[in-house]
């Protein structure tokens, strides 16, 4: 359990650099891939390389050592240097003396007099990478002959032509086969660089192409989902691999259900208001041919009760069907005035703050707005207490509408409740006629109109409903008017 436990840990720190996006994931991973299998390729080579250099090269080595050895040993010793020039093509030469200082054979290294030891070649000598095959050239050949490799600036190898009859590093080792190795470690040219950043920029490319063709039908159905939450439903073009393909599909036949069953919601609530209106006219027309008084002013007070049911089931069709809606230019500093006159002429106790100086223009429904209004405002005298505030203030984009009433507000817990269609907060809505459509219709309305509603419940008590839209593009700004 405790290595699971690392793992997790381990898991959760290595998180926080991965790609964030499903795109950059898949990237990362195709060239991770590629970069670990060429890493295991280069290993088993590597390895390969080194087993064969074992078990075959070192036998082939130590063979040409010998029979080249043997070779020099035939010819007369004042004729081997032309000789060794000759065969080599001046590439190798005959050191006839005692091995120089700057060539050590690969033995323990020895100090110096003065206690240092001496200096290893540098990182990217050749000498580095032949000083085990050298030791293991040493260790094979027995019959006297030693390998060695130079200290100096030029990487040698030094082989020995002669034998071996001491015990001190071979003084008596007077002639020395003496081969560059400059050739043996030829340096990286730009082209083979060029090409390898070439190949790895394809790949690149490859892992970006791959991982878009994946991830774009997913990203298309983000958007697809972002729009529905928007209310502006959206089909997609299913692409891509099998998996996201049937994905959209599905999507699609969601949009589809989705479209019917509103279709249904549309037309239960747009239908039965209508044909209730029939039934409605002719009670009123039996009430009004009723003797009894008191039975009249009953059902005088259900009907109310029953039309503005039907009322708001109308309006709130309306207000939820996007083709209902004609926006247009309209100036607030006008038609707000109008609609609380509306409701100030029969004594409803409405107050209109000033309206600030400058032009607020909207682009809105003007149907729908003022439906907007009445709901706010209704709602207000009848849930909360007079007066009902109505408050307008331009801001630098957007212009802010407050309906204020002051009464008990709503509690914080349950102003979402309070957007949703048919919630009832309290049982007097039940007997003010009222089926709990007024704010979910001012919302569906304001997000319409790419606004925001916000339910708050002011300082000195009572809800306050907050509401903000966007200015209309052609609406001078603040700068301009001053």
């Amino acid at each position: 359990m405790a290595w699971t436990s690392w793992f997790h840990r381990s898991w959760r720190h290595s998180r926080r650099f991965l790609p964030k996006s499903l795109r950059g994931r898949l990237t990362l991973l195709v060239l991770g891939t590629v970069l670990v299998a060429q890493a295991a390729t280069l290993t088993t080579v590597s390895y390969y390389r080194d087993k064969f250099m074992e078990d075959v090269a070192l036998d082939y080595i130590v063979t040409t050592i010998r029979t080249l050895r043997a070779a020099v040993s035939q010819v007369p010793a004042e004729e081997r240097a032309e000789f060794v020039r000759n065969a080599s093509q001046n590439q190798w030469r005959l050191w006839s003396r005692t091995l120089p200082a700057e060539a050590r054979l690969q033995r323990q290294w020895r100090r110096r007099e003065d206690g240092d030891m001496p200096p290893p070649p540098p990182p990217d000598d050749v000498r580095r990478d032949l000083r085990s095959l050298v030791r293991q050239l040493n260790a094979l050949l027995n019959d006297g002959t030693r390998v060695a490799l130079s200290r100096g600036p030029d990487p040698e190898v030094f082989i020995s032509l002669a034998p071996n009859t001491s015990t001190d590093d071979g003084p008596q080792l007077r002639e020395w086969l003496v081969i560059p190795l400059e050739r043996l470690d030829p340096p990286i040219s730009t082209p083979l660089i060029v090409v390898w950043l070439g190949g790895l920029g394809v790949l690149l490319l490859l892992a970006a192409t791959f991982s878009w063709h994946i991830a774009r039908p997913l990203t298309r159905l983000a958007e697809a989902a972002d729009r529905l939450g928007e209310g502006k439903p959206q089909r997609v073009s299913p692409s891509g691999p099998f998996e996201t393909r049937a994905l959209g599909e599905r999507f699609n036949a969601m949009l589809d259900a989705l479209a019917e069953a509103e279709s249904v919601r549309r037309t239960l609530l747009a239908g039965l208001p209508h044909d209730l209106k029939g039934p409605l006219s002719r009670m009123w027309l039996r009430i009004e041919m009723a003797d009894d008084p008191a039975l009249q002013t009953g059902l005088r007070h259900d009907l109310q009760d029953m039309q503005r049911m039907v009322d708001q089931f109308i309006g709130f069709v309306r207000g939820t069907d996007p083709g209902t809606y004609r926006f247009a230019p309209m100036l607030l500093n006008e038609w707000l005035p109008e609609r609380v006159t509306a409701w100030t002429s029969v004594g409803s106790p409405v107050v209109l703050t000033p309206l600030p100086e400058r032009t607020i223009t909207v682009q809105g429904d003007a149907v729908a707005l003022a439906r907007l209004l009445d709901n706010l405002i209704g709602n207000a005298l009848h849930h909360g207490a007079p007066p009902v505030e109505v408050h307008v203030e331009r801001l630098e984009d957007t212009v802010r509408l407050t309906v204020r009433d002051h009464g008990e507000g709503i509690a914080p817990d349950r102003r979402t409740e309070a957007l949703r269609p048919f919630a009832r907060l309290d049982d007097a809505r039940t007997r003010t006629g009222s089926v709990g459509l007024g704010l979910a219709l001012v919302d569906a309305i304001v997000r319409a109109h790419r606004g925001e509603l916000v339910l708050a419940n002011a300082d000195t008590g009572g809800l306050q409903v907050v509401i903000t839209l966007p200015l209309a593009a052609d609406t001078p700004s603040p700068a301009l008017q001053a």
